[in-house]
């Protein structure tokens, strides 16, 4: 089968399963926040899709899975660069997509789907297009937001390596451009969080392929020919994990960095299998089956975490919970001509979003899932409780 039809196919499916995610979650409170108390570039695109598709979820979500579509897009162009079959640019571009960080990128709204989209796209035109083109395209990134200090970083360390002055002074002039438009957060106590980190990456990478980025990006250290990415990529690393000796670090603004390192890595893993006799390339093999099988699980779980609560006690501990309830919340409240209720800040903003304002007339009051009163407005999952709450109407106030 032609590769073309079979990246089409694969992207086709990715966006198929990822709309129909989208029918299956509810506006979490950081989103928002993002939607109703942010002035971001973001909130803005959020709010323009919104504005074409409607009050609705898929509306919500489209831009991040359109960034995401259109980065696999681009990580495969990038790989052209790096790896010289067909076949293994198009197993990169599925590994790409099934990386877990990469699909929770697809569906929450966050910086972390925006600037896998923008690292990419600066790194694809780097060399396609005049240095003039690439600056602008910097420029644009630094009004963007925080997430994007971390390149000027890593190319102030490139350009200085390669000794371009000019290039290192805009850089880092933009890396503080955007610093004062939008800081840093390193208040409070210092504490530790390097484990943290570490656990964190390799969720988002599973274990075995973020070991190997990590192993990729120090034997690249070793060769003589070091590619943009790597500075990029290994910058952005050594400062995430410095910082997680002080602070918890937000590894949406860290973790994108590391995606653009995929194809050296992919390069490095090719390369090291092939320069070895058939019967050496056994331990290869199984790292990449053994990579890929944690893929899908991982996928799967996340598609089908809703599952999860038959086996969770409490249902808050389930890692999608923040991104559940509140849909199905609403349409109980509706059904019981409700459509407006005073609750906690966090489901009041996210209510709102599913058309249930914030009014003195109904009191909504989170409840014990053990609660048997016959009142409760109850959400289940897989006939398991996971909300369950009380309206009483304040009609004295």
């Amino acid at each position: 089968m032609n590769s073309k039809i079979i990246l089409f196919l694969i992207l086709g499916l990715d966006a198929l399963i990822l709309f129909f995610q989208t029918s299956q979650l509810s506006i979490s409170y950081q989103e928002a926040s993002i939607l109703y108390g942010s002035s971001s570039f973001l909130s803005f695109l959020i709010k323009l899709s919104l504005d074409i598709f409607g009050q609705n979820d898929f509306g919500l979500r489209f831009p991040m899975i359109f960034f995401h579509l259109s980065s696999a897009i681009l990580i495969y162009l990038i790989s052209f660069k790096y790896i010289k079959t067909e076949r293994n640019r198009i197993w990169l571009v599925l590994v790409f997509v099934l990386l877990p960080g990469n699909v929770s990128a697809a569906i929450v709204v966050n910086e972390a789907g925006l600037t896998i989209f923008g690292l990419l796209l600066f790194v694809y035109l780097y060399e396609k297009v005049p240095s003039y083109i690439s600056n602008i395209l910097l420029l644009v990134f630094s009004l963007v937001g925080i997430s994007f200090a971390y390149l000027f970083l890593g190319l102030a360390v490139y350009y200085l390596y390669n000794k371009k002055t000019y290039n290192f002074l805009y850089v880092l002039m933009l890396y503080f451009l955007t610093s004062y438009l939008y800081g840093f957060n390193i208040a409070g106590a210092p504490s530790g969080h390097f484990l943290d980190v570490i656990g964190v990456y390799s969720a988002i990478f599973t274990p075995i392929i973020f070991i190997y980025i990590f192993y990729g990006l120090y034997k690249k250290y070793l060769t003589s020919n070091i590619e943009m990415e790597w500075f990029i990529s290994t910058t952005a690393l050594i400062i995430s994990l410095v910082l997680s000796f002080r602070q918890r670090v937000s590894l949406e603004y860290f973790a994108p960095y590391l995606m653009i390192s995929l194809p050296l890595v992919a390069q490095l893993f090719i390369h090291s299998y092939r320069v070895r006799l058939k019967v050496y390339r056994t331990r290869y093999r199984f790292i990449f089956i053994l990579s890929f099988i944690f893929l899908i699980l991982n996928t799967l779980v996340v598609f089908f975490n809703k599952e999860l609560y038959v086996f969770i006690e409490n249902p808050k501990k389930h890692f999608a919970y923040e991104m559940h309830v509140a849909k199905e919340l609403s349409k109980k409240l509706k059904s019981k001509g409700i459509t407006c209720v005073s609750t906690n800040k966090e489901m009041q903003k996210r209510l709102k979003f599913y058309g249930i304002n914030k009014c003195k007339l109904n009191s909504l009051i989170e409840l014990d899932l053990k609660s048997k009163n016959p009142k409760n407005v109850t959400v289940s999952y897989k006939n398991i409780p996971v909300y369950k709450a009380y309206v009483t109407k304040l009609n004295n106030i």
